[in-house]
């Protein structure tokens, strides 16, 4: 009697954890769907050493020296667009989604190292038949865009770092691998609005920022083909390596554009730069977190124009 008790009980749990999963699990979003949600006629696609890379231009295409914008980690292009939109009457405005995120999705060779990113943006770059840039990039997108200037410099003229990455921090450390928990492999395949959300709300100084279309666009997106394994890959793959050697040796202006209430990375950071960096200055942003970009476009964007 009591086994048999046990066995409806195993049965009833089984049964529950199934119809959880069941409810729980969250698919990929079809491609095709997406893009009639976040493209443009200016949206194209380039084939870069075999990452078909999802990128918008705008703006003169006569321009000879346009800008690049590359994005951090978790976002997309779509980051960038207040700034796009104020600039391309004036200048070239190309922004990217980098491989593993938006609608470029994963890279088909499964590597995401910080120097397989690098060469996948000059390949891109060279694809588009564009010799030199203004380089602008945010957190993540920011340490590819300083490692691009000191590997390639003859191809960046000025180059503009929001809230860079590329420093050791708590438990991030110079040479090795960051520890992912195995349960973090469960991110394939459930992933709910709230905790992103969750993720999200400490990257603005101001949470009213965060609104319902904010939300949805970096959701629907991190539900792209593909993307929440190579997110997965390229958090096992990074290894930070010191920065100093390579910025000390940028020599093009650079601007500096850090939010004073930055959570992600704060503004003290600005200094390690500032001191090896012979031709960098800084514009603080009061009341502004990790992206400047979103949350108050108006004032980051009067630094950038300034400094163009």
């Amino acid at each position: 009697m009591f086994l048999k008790a046990l066995k409806i009980i195993a049965l009833v749990l089984t049964s529950f954890i199934v119809l959880a999963a069941l409810y729980l699990w969250t698919p990929d979003k079809p491609k095709a769907e997406l893009e009639k949600m976040y493209s443009s006629p200016k949206n194209a696609y380039a084939n870069a050493l075999g990452v078909k890379i999802h990128y918008q231009d705008t703006g003169p295409s006569k321009n000879p020296i346009p800008i690049l914008f590359l994005h951090g980690f978790g976002a997309s292009l779509q980051t960038w667009d207040a700034w796009s939109e104020s600039l391309r009457n004036d200048y070239r405005v190309i922004s990217v989604d980098l491989p593993g995120f938006g609608l470029t999705g994963e890279d088909p060779s499964g590597i995401y190292t910080d120097q397989r990113s690098v060469e996948v943006i000059e390949a891109f770059l060279k694809e588009l038949k564009i010799p030199k840039v203004v380089l602008v990039g945010n957190s993540m997108g920011g340490k590819f865009a300083w490692q691009f200037a000191a590997r390639y410099p003859d191809q960046v003229v000025k180059l503009v770092l929001i809230s860079p990455d590329g420093y050791a921090s708590p438990g991030i450390k110079y040479g090795k691998k960051t520890e992912i928990p195995a349960i973090a492999q469960l991110y394939r395949y459930f992933f709910s609005k709230t905790f992103l959300e969750m993720n999200l709300e400490p990257a603005y100084a101001n949470p009213k920022t965060l609104n319902d279309a904010l939300v949805n666009r970096y959701y629907d997106l991190m539900l792209a083909p593909g993307v929440r394994g190579a997110i997965l890959a390229r958090m096992q793959q990074t290894v930070l390596q010191d920065p100093v050697p390579s910025l000390a040796n940028i020599k093009v202006p650079t601007l500096l554009i850090w939010g004073e209430k930055d959570a992600f990375i704060p503004i003290a950071n600005s200094n390690d730069y500032l001191k090896v960096m012979p031709n960098a200055k800084r514009v603080s942003l009061p009341n502004i977190g990790h992206l400047p970009q979103e949350e108050q476009p108006s004032i980051g964007l009067a630094a950038l124009k300034e400094f163009l």
